[in-house]
């Protein structure tokens, strides 16, 4: 049977194809933008940031906070109002302060009597306790915003007022989440715009690359925004400003490693179309591991207990989804129909020599094949010294003013108030239990060391006193207790702790719960957290390595590295924290998350470089693989790790102790990861132990050329 060669007409026609299918792919690419682009800006306003909203079902303090709703008409959320005055508060302070009471208490926002004005013992200060609504959500801050203003017009000189208590935290929170998405978004693209133009030294492509990574966040803010309105997924500040750093480091990585391979290949084919098509072929494969890697990666968060750590795993999933879906689309049709002009001024002519085997990484792999053992030994003693200093990490959670990396006025306020009153005044430990206990839970909870006052409560909400008949729901009562200490202190977490060891001893049936409870419940369920979903993680990632390289040992070995790159940056993070930015500790959730996004992330780079690695063996043998592998591919995987830390660094501008910690660690470890990690000790161990690392696969026994693997 003879084949005839197409005509004329069928080429024309093929090649009609081959350009249509780009524009109508960047046509498509541009309508999803314009269509979910919008969304992005929308995302702050389906975002939940309570504390309270975060506990698992079964937490004791959620299932004090749930029969609590029981007992009241409105759901209350406190806001605390302290007045101050150093010389002692005055007639006409007394007078301005009750008048202000009089007016506030007619507003719409409130859910029941405002009490106080109270006097402090020394003289020196007066405590309103404002009842908000609790369902205002996403209106607290203007309301509390509103509250402050009105709490503080027409005070006689001198005297200082602040606003704190949980609706002045939750408030201050919000607001240093508010506009996060576009402070974020601004920062980051300009970092990525200027690496990217010392990378590529090119006017143009920056900027594709960057579109690339825009368009992959609007496909992700649109699903995010669409599945949060529809309860399918859960939403807060945190997720929110990952989601964005995240989307745009891993949609520029995914860009790099596919230009820099198109870039190869179009000084081996004159046709940028058959260039595409090969860098493509090539790409696939490490492209979409590396993403579904960190997918299942954070997708296993979804077996966390805290609902503020499992809604980020679908979250950042979706990103990643978006990050995969532009650069295997958008980004290769707009290069090709670019083709080399896309690379100007220096354009990769077809036949012109390859730069990147005769450049730094060229000498930095022939260092690795003159004396391996040395440089992994080498490397693995620096990782080996930071992760000695891991213990000295303190995750065991921090107070909620803590949180705050700038002088929120509820931090402040709270410092004054625990000056003068009780300062777990506005926000007391709640017990409810049977009625029958009502006295005895009473007594207990006064005695309890570390309490000031106990009560229980009547009809109205109201604190009763002697003999007087406790409101009664379904045979339970509520008694509420005052904390001596701050409520968000470590002293008020220990006082819970000794609170319901002894309730539930002599009043069985009996939960204690309010605010510092949850922050007790929130820190113990992110230390479970930790020690389920890291094996989780480290099991997922290990046999999708497995499949990927086809082998046993080199995946092990890479999970290992990373994991020790892990246990080095945890350990220099723990230095800096301590002793040069004297943070007051950390909370449960950062390591796991540090955890999650380096072992994920750190394993890409290990994925670029072994798939290349393992392409480069097939032909040239393990040895010479290992040298070409990491020639060719440093520069680009180097260029990704600092574009993905500089990201991820831009979560310091906002001042919130979570996100500053997160960024740090996540941007250490990436560039560790990325330049002795990946550049170091991986390719030099590979190359010391040589074939035997594919091992079982039949590559772990192809013999070496001795030449070549001498050279």
């Amino acid at each position: 049977m003879s084949h005839r060669a197409p005509g004329p007409d069928a080429r024309a026609r093929r090649r009609r194809w081959v350009v249509a299918v780009p524009i109508v792919l960047v046509v498509l690419w541009l309508v999803v933008g314009s269509v979910a682009g919008p969304f992005a800006g929308k995302l702050g306003t389906v975002a939940i940031n309570d504390p309270s909203a975060f506990l698992p079902t079964t937490a004791e303090a959620t299932r004090v906070a749930n029969l609590q709703k029981t007992f009241q008409e409105k759901e209350i959320n406190p806001a605390v109002v302290v007045y101050q005055r150093d010389a002692g508060i005055t007639a006409a302070d007394r007078a301005a302060v009750g008048k202000i009471k009089d007016a506030v208490s007619l507003g719409k926002s409130i859910s029941g009597p405002v009490v106080g004005p109270l006097p402090s013992k020394d003289g020196e200060a007066l405590e309103l306790i404002v009842p908000l609504n609790g369902t205002l959500e996403h209106q607290l801050p203007a309301v509390v915003d509103q509250l402050r203003r009105n709490t503080s017009a027409g005070l006689p000189p001198g005297l200082q007022v602040y606003l704190t208590g949980p609706a002045g935290f939750a408030a201050d929170l919000t607001s240093a989440f508010g506009g996060i998405h576009g402070v974020l978004l601004v920062v980051a693209v300009s970092v990525v715009i200027l690496i990217l133009l010392v990378v590529y030294r090119s006017p143009i492509l920056p900027f594709v690359v960057l579109v690339s990574a825009l368009f992959a966040l609007a496909l992700a803010s649109g699903v995010v925004y669409w599945l949060t309105k529809q309860g399918v997924i859960t939403l807060n500040g945190q997720s929110q400003g990952i989601l964005s750093i995240l989307v745009v480091g891993a949609a520029t990585d995914y860009a790099l490693l596919l230009t820099s391979r198109f870039r190869e290949e179009l000084r081996e084919h004159e046709s940028r179309f058959r260039a595409m098509q090969v860098a493509l072929r090539q790409s696939l494969a490490p492209i979409l591991a590396s993403g579904i890697t960190v997918i299942l990666s954070l997708l296993c968060l979804l077996f966390s207990n805290l609902r503020s750590t499992s809604s980020l795993g679908p979250v950042a999933a979706i990103g990643i989804a978006g990050s995969l879906a532009s650069a295997l689309t958008f980004l290769p049709a707009v290069l090709v129909l670019l083709g080399r002009a896309g690379f100007w001024p220096r354009r990769p002519e077809y036949g012109s020599p390859h730069p990147e085997k005769t450049g730094v990484w060229g000498r930095v792999a022939g260092e690795v094949g003159r004396r391996p053992r040395l440089l992994w030994v080498v490397a693995t003693g620096v990782l080996i010294v930071f992760a000695a200093f891991l213990p000295t990490l303190k995750a065991s959670g921090v107070s909620q003013s803590a949180l705050f990396l700038n002088n929120a006025e509820s931090v402040t306020g709270q410092k004054v108030a625990a000056e003068h009153f009780p300062a777990g005044l506005g926000s007391p430990v709640v017990v409810i239990g049977p009625a029958e206990a009502a006295r005895q839970m009473v007594r207990t909870a006064a005695g309890v060391q570390g309490i000031s006052s106990a009560t229980l409560l009547g009809d109205g909400g109201q604190q009763i006193a002697g003999d007087a008949k406790p409101k009664v729901v379904d045979g339970r009562v509520e008694v509420q207790a005052v904390l001596k200490a701050a409520p968000d202190s470590d002293a008020a977490v220990a006082v819970v702790k000794r609170m319901r060891v002894v309730e539930h001893a002599k009043a069985p049936g009996s939960s204690v719960g309010g605010a510092t409870a949850v922050q007790l419940d929130t820190q113990r369920t992110g230390e479970r957290d930790r020690s389920v979903i890291i094996p989780i993680v480290l099991a997922v990632v290990l046999v999708l390595l497995m499949l990927l390289l086809r082998a046993v040992l080199a995946p092990v070995l890479l999970l290992v590295s990373v994991v020790l790159s892990f246990a080095a940056t945890l350990g220099a993070s723990a230095l800096v924290f301590n002793h040069v930015l004297g943070f007051p500790g950390a909370d449960p959730s950062v390591p796991l998350f540090g955890f999650v996004f380096l072992v994920a992330l750190g394993i890409d780079y290990n994925i670029f470089l072994m798939t290349r690695v393992r392409e480069e063996s097939v032909r040239h043998g393990t040895r010479a693989g290992v040298r070409r592998g990491l020639a060719v591919t440093g520069g680009v995987i180097t260029s990704a790790g600092v574009v993905l830390a500089a990201t991820f660094s831009a979560l310091s501008v906002i001042p919130i102790l979570f996100l500053a910690q997160i960024a740090f660690i996540v941007a250490f470890g990436v560039l560790l990861d990325t330049l002795l990690v990946r550049s170091v000790l991986v390719p030099a161990l590979a190359h010391d132990i040589g074939p035997a690392i594919w091992w079982p696969s039949r590559l772990a026994r192809t013999p070496e050329d001795e030449s070549e693997s001498a050279t």
